[in-house]
């Protein structure tokens, strides 16, 4: 249940991107978008480079933040976590998300459409604050990598049900951005009556003083013919070694012993939010119609784009408790970077040149397949890794607060990303990708020299990871 979180991100992500260029809601809450979008003077990279519109996509990511770092109280040890548990976090970010997609449905004005996309932030930042670590936590070691990156699955399950709606709702005149943005309850509703039914991590169960039924939770999730003594011992160790220093988990982040955790929990929502994918993802149907394809054709191939992310996740979630976690975001970080590079390349030479403000089809063509390329090489590495790196670094001493550091630090980068990201395409136009290329090489040398491998080690021993790694030793105890 944890794992179909990202229903709600998914799903929120996926349908905006359609929606914001969809003329029957471009008309009536962004007409000047619409008319300028129809001048034929108009530079052909700014069509849509309208802040109110980007407020209204990036709106979400702000409140996200803010939420993350309720969910954990990161300034008090994380003790809104520690009070109530995942699962409670669990069901507060489902009703959230149900209130703002309700508000979004019968939006009347542009305050009302942010009013909800920030309820829905606020939703969203509860669930991918515990959902991740819940799921790290209940997973068997030798198969942390696959349960975790299920998350990851959902998000694009969630983004193919919206571009598929968005499909069929851009045919509806007047009105049919409102199914889009409405059917957002659905995966809220999914969200909410599940957190009823689950229980809450083992981990989290003794942090707050139930080990009995931390035990009786634990024996269920790996069956009743499993001896679960050792690893029960080995959580009741490490929360009791926590609690010794329950104050000060974000300050403690800071310190000299935590230096490496700090690194890791900064350098991958950055790095991930600079693959350039989120915006890609997020705005790939505006892209398409920026580059010459009609309303429907730049909604099937978003189709197309999150189906190629599907087949990849699910075939990352088969292959990273095998091959680790370093070799697939190597290989993903350089067949993104290449993919990068050619798109800019296309579009410098093609693009608002002959005749108009569209390219010609067959490299019209070309960019969609490279962007294919692209999310596949994205959707098998950075985009299910980073949400199983972060949720299995942090010891659980720091770990809420360290998980909600780094989903706050994601979700503030993806503000600033979205808000700028159209008058980025503008002001840049096809060099954009290129800094995104550049950011992606610099990722690259960073995981093959700076993040440890973690496949296989169960929570309880990571610290051991780092002490043996030829850099962070220096600052890790083993």
């Amino acid at each position: 249940m944890a794992a179909s979180c990202g229903l709600i991100y998914g799903y929120d992500n996926g349908v905006t991107g359609g929606v914001t260029q969809m003329e029957s809601f471009l008309s009536k809450f962004f007409p000047e978008v619409l008319s300028g979008k129809k001048n034929a003077k108009q530079d052909a990279y700014c069509k849509y480079d309208n802040q109110w519109l980007t407020a209204f996509t990036s709106s979400l990511f702000i409140a996200g933040m803010v939420s993350s770092l309720v969910a954990s109280h990161v300034t008090r040890a994380s003790r809104l976590t520690r009070r109530v548990g995942r699962q409670a976090i669990l069901l507060i970010g489902g009703a959230l998300f149900l209130a703002g997609s309700i508000i979004n449905a019968t939006a009347v004005n542009v305050a009302m459409l942010i009013i909800g996309r920030m309820l829905q932030g606020f939703g969203i930042g509860f669930t991918m604050q515990a959902a991740p670590v819940y799921l790290s936590e209940t997973a068997p070691a030798k198969w942390r990598g696959a349960f975790t990156s299920s998350y990851n699955a959902f998000v694009v399950f969630g983004v193919l049900f919206a571009t598929i709606t968005n499909y069929f709702t851009d045919h509806i005149r007047s009105w049919g951005w409102r199914i889009s943005v409405g059917l957002a309850a659905i995966p809220g509703v999914i969200i909410f009556m599940g957190a009823l039914f689950v229980s809450d991590t083992p981990s989290s169960l003794v942090m707050r003083g139930h080990p009995d039924r931390a035990r009786a939770v634990l024996q269920h999730i790996r069956g009743r013919d499993v001896d679960i003594d050792t690893e029960f011992k080995d959580i009741v160790y490490v929360v009791d070694e926590a609690c010794q220093n329950d104050e000060g988990a974000f300050r403690r982040l800071f310190s000299k012993q935590y230096r490496h955790y700090l690194v890791l929990g900064v350098a991958i929502p950055v790095f991930y939010e600079f693959t350039g994918m989120v915006v890609i993802s997020t705005f790939s149907p505006v892209l398409f119609r920026t580059i010459g394809f009609n309303s429907q054709k730049a909604i099937l191939g978003s189709v197309i784009n999150t189906l190629m992310n599907l087949v990849a996740t699910i075939l990352s979630s088969f292959i990273m408790d095998h091959t680790g976690r370093k070799f697939l975001l190597i290989i993903g970080g350089l067949g993104m970077m290449l993919c990068e590079v050619s798109i800019s390349w296309i579009m410098a030479v093609h693009f608002g040149k002959h005749d108009g403000v569209t390219m010609p089809r067959n490299y019209a063509t070309g960019v969609l397949i490279l962007i294919c390329i692209c999310i596949f090489s994205f959707g098998v590495s950075w985009a299910p890794l980073k949400f199983v790196v972060l949720s299995e670094i942090y010891p659980v001493e720091v770990r809420s607060a360290g998980q909600a550091m780094s989903v706050s630090i994601g979700f503030f980068l993806s503000f600033l990303e979205l808000q700028v990201f159209t008058a980025l395409l503008c002001g840049m136009k096809y060099a954009v990708f290129l800094f995104y290329a550049a950011w992606l090489l610099a990722m690259t040398v960073f995981v093959a020299l700076l993040l440890p491998e973690t496949k296989g080690v169960p929570l309880e021993v990571m610290r051991s990871v780092w002490a043996q790694h030829w850099y962070w030793r220096r600052f890790a105890k083993g």
